[in-house]
């Protein structure tokens, strides 16, 4: 008596790896984006919190990425209601700004995406991935004990990073700027000086906001380098007090 070997029903690998690929594809745009139609989900409340100790302390904001690793095991915020805020507060400048400049509705419109997706959002993705690429090639501590999972940085925290950074940037330069106007477009040396003064401290409090945001990381070493850039920053800052009018040469490249 011969016993045949039974055979088992097989699934086409095609068949299931598509899940599998499907998800991958789905994870690669951050949770933070993917929430952004989920409005009932926002919590305005936190976001409008962190906006208001991103000026007044920024190191305290820093403190809840511990916490939100914990409960969340991510570092990157997955609630997108601190995007939707900046925007927010984007648009009004932009209302603002096309005041003063006699702007039609549909010209303020367009400045509003002008602000919003080239200032904001393309910029910010572009130095989400200089970050992410600079900090896992060159800030990862040595290997340890620890959970390899946990010792690289996440693209959608860079992002996060340049977000805390570009509030107190927005102040300065979105905001403050405006109410300046009248005086830093003269070419009189003090006028030249209130101008390029705000611009430096724009630029460097953004600077440092990215130096904090890495830094808070506990895997990460010599964080310092990401305020190389402020020397630069300062030499230029030097340089044109001589004569040159930082204002006069950024404005019209929104205010033909």
């Amino acid at each position: 008596m011969s016993i045949l070997p039974v055979s088992t029903p097989t699934t086409p690998n095609h068949v299931s790896s598509f899940p599998a690929q499907a998800a991958s594809g789905s994870s690669r745009i951050p949770i933070m984006f993917r929430r952004l139609h989920k409005f009932h989900q926002m919590d305005f409340e936190l976001a409008a919190w962190q906006l208001t100790y991103l000026c007044l302390a920024p190191k305290r904001v820093y403190r809840n990425v511990y916490f939100h690793k914990q409960t969340k095991n991510t570092w990157a915020r997955d609630d997108p209601a601190i995007l939707v805020l900046i925007s927010a507060c984007l648009t009004v400048s932009a209302i603002a700004w096309s005041i003063v400049w006699y702007y039609s509705a549909w010209e303020a419109i367009g400045l509003a995406f002008l602000f919003i997706f080239r200032d904001y959002i393309l910029s910010g993705v572009i130095v989400a991935t200089i970050l992410w690429f600079f900090s896992n090639r060159v800030l990862l501590s040595p290997p340890s004990h620890s959970d390899p999972v946990d010792t690289s940085v996440e693209w959608s925290y860079a992002f996060d990073v340049h977000t805390n950074a570009f509030f107190p940037l927005y102040l300065t330069l979105y905001l403050a700027q405006l109410f300046l106007v009248p005086i830093i477009m003269k070419d009189n040396w003090v006028c030249i000086w209130v101008g390029n003064t705000l611009y430096l401290a724009g630029f460097a409090q953004y600077m440092y906001g990215l130096y904090l945001g890495l830094n808070a990381l506990p895997f990460l070493i010599r964080t310092e380098l990401l305020l190389a850039p402020l020397l630069p920053l300062f030499a230029a800052y030097v340089v044109s007090l001589l004569g040159f009018n930082v204002a006069k040469h950024v404005l019209p490249m929104y205010f033909d």
